[in-house]
């Protein structure tokens, strides 16, 4: 409701998310809700709910997973059928309904995914439509309880803090809702929530790994446990200044560091897409937003889960005892890897959608962008042009994986096996290419003084990602360029 820029509602929201990502799922799905709405309500569905979303009065959920229609939406058997007065009645059951039911506000906006009688088979018969918790009227007045029941809560692994719902709709007969734009179109403009919930979920990859990194971090200098290698104190030193938990808390930072910039790049390639004035500029940061979204979403959230296990480790066994707050963070990590499509989905969007479709125009363009960074890199100091030569290196491991991807096969399922690869590598190209563009900026503001050592740190953590993280992409290339036979070496009978 501020009316900020994406990238800044995206810096503000991850500080939110780090404090409490059970909590601020809240926030993530009723902006979710505010998008849909915004792009394909009609103005009287806007006028009647978008002021309460975006206040906080009311909250929105996305309603896709059913009991037997999980990841495969197409197969939902929720159904709508017309009242005579243009409202319609409401049938099914919704599960995993994040911030499904909760006291916290006045009403719930449901966006729900359903079927018209007449609707075709298959994702081309969805609509979708919105049924609040509490029915309201034209002046969007709240008049009375909707036919929406809450079945129960899930147990969870994580995020206990936020109530994930089973929602049966229309136990009496239908619960009364609207429906938004055109019949049949629900999925896509579902989208625009999905879309918006994607980046969101990667920034809760980023989200927890800081808070996990800060805590790990806090706890190795102030735990005393042996005398560090080359110490020369007389008293112990905490674990800080063993070299191993020294290159674990490198590990942790070095990606963060890189996750942030992805995100933050996205969300301001996003910004330009929507509100450049140039058309050709419009499309091409679109392009760039598409590619990179999956990615971000993937790798960022898979990246979280390892730093949350990290900071475990750093904990040793005190990682393992609650009362510290460390597993909590890799139990609540856990799930956005999952939800909002899982990895895999997502890699098949990046290899399917975003590379084979447009014969790979899109990756080209976000890889010539990375030897524009090498060129730099190459002018500058020594330190640097090292830099550039790692980075020159993966982004031709790059090129040679994408193009692997692309030659046809007489088996569709080939380029899908290694897709997951496919995006972990993309991800750890992308974050090195953030990082060395960072140091450059380091470097450059570092001629007028750098007496904190600030932006000396930004090379230190960039040199550290590329001499322990970049070389991670070379072994995914060599998976993407020929381990796809490998997956279906194994005949079922003996998985």
């Amino acid at each position: 409701g501020q009316g900020l820029p994406f990238a800044v509602a995206v810096a503000v929201q991850e500080q939110l998310t780090s404090a409490n990502m059970a909590f601020a799922l809240c926030m993530m799905l009723s902006q979710g809700a505010i998008e849909a709405l915004a792009a394909h309500a009609s103005p009287e569905l806007q006028e009647r709910y978008l002021s309460k979303l975006v206040t906080g009065e009311w909250t929105g959920t996305m309603n896709l997973t059913e009991p037997t229609a999980g990841s495969d939406v197409g197969a939902l058997k929720s159904r709508a059928e017309p009242n005579p007065d243009g409202s319609y009645r409401v049938k099914g059951t919704k599960i995993y309904i994040t911030w499904g039911e909760h006291d916290a506000a006045e009403n719930i906006v449901h966006l729900v995914l359903a079927r018209l009688p007449d609707a075709p088979a298959g994702v081309k018969g969805i609509s979708l439509f919105i049924v609040p918790k509490h029915k309201i009227d034209e002046s969007g007045a709240i008049t009375g309880p909707n036919d929406v029941t809450c079945a129960s809560l899930e147990h969870k692994m994580g995020i206990h803090g936020s109530p994930t719902a089973v929602l049966v709709f229309g136990e009496k007969g239908g619960a009364w809702g609207e429906l938004v734009g055109e019949p049949n179109r629900g999925l896509e403009y579902m989208f625009a929530m999905m879309n918006h919930a994607r980046l969101n979920v990667g920034l809760q990859g980023l989200s927890i790994a800081e808070r996990a990194y800060q805590q790990a971090r806090d706890f190795a200098r102030q735990r005393i446990q042996g005398r560090p290698l080359g110490w020369t104190q007389a008293a112990e030193g905490a674990i800080v200044h063993h070299p191993d938990v020294r290159r674990m808390l490198l590990s942790m930072k070095s990606r963060i560091e890189a996750m942030r910039g992805l995100l933050y790049e996205v969300a301001a390639a996003s910004d330009i897409a929507h509100h450049s004035a140039d058309p050709a500029a419009q499309a091409y940061y679109q392009r760039k937003v598409d590619v990179l979204t999956p990615i971000a979403k993937g790798w960022c959230t898979e990246t979280g889960v390892d730093i949350a296990s990290l900071g475990m480790q750093v904990h040793g066994g005190m990682g393992y005892i609650e009362e510290t707050g460390a597993a909590q963070h890799l139990r609540d990590a856990r799930i956005t890897t999952i939800y909002e499509g899982t990895t895999g989905i997502q890699a098949n969007d990046l290899v399917g959608r975003k590379l084979i479709r447009d014969k790979g125009a899109a990756m080209t363009e976000l890889l010539a962008s990375i030897d524009a960074t090498v060129v730099s890199l190459q002018v500058s100091t020594p330190e640097l042009a090292a830099l550039g030569q790692a980075l020159a290196a993966a982004n031709a491991d790059a090129k040679s994986a994408t193009a692997a991807l692309l030659i046809c096969s007489n088996d569709p399922r080939m380029p899908f096996a290694s897709a997951v690869p496919y995006l972990n590598q993309m991800g750890i190209l992308t974050g090195a290419n953030v990082l060395a563009r960072g140091a450059l900026a380091a470097h450059t503001h570092a001629q007028a003084g750098d007496a904190d050592g600030y932006y000396g740190s930004k090379l230190a953590l960039a040199q550290f990602y590329a001499s322990h993280v970049l070389p991670q992409a070379a072994g995914y290339a060599h998976s993407v360029r020929d381990g796809s036979p490998a997956v279906f070496g194994l005949a079922e009978a003996h998985l």
